[in-house]
């Protein structure tokens, strides 16, 4: 498995807080409850099309 890098949480509005991350083999993670030990990956491309998703309205209730 290789590294991931993390990036600065992201919180909105309350205690709604995620990290984002990828790795060198172009998978994209996104860390459960902040915590890197336990997270979701899926490739770089479904990461984009979600945070695409939450900018244009249409996912604002994960946030």
């Amino acid at each position: 498995m290789s590294d991931i890098t993390w990036e600065e949480p992201f919180c909105g509005e309350g205690n709604n807080c995620f990290r984002l991350g990828t790795d060198a083999d172009g998978n994209a993670y996104i860390a459960i409850n902040g915590n890197e030990d336990h997270y979701l990956t899926d490739s770089i491309d479904a990461l984009r099309t979600l945070v695409r998703d939450i900018k244009a309205g249409k996912a604002d209730h994960l946030l």
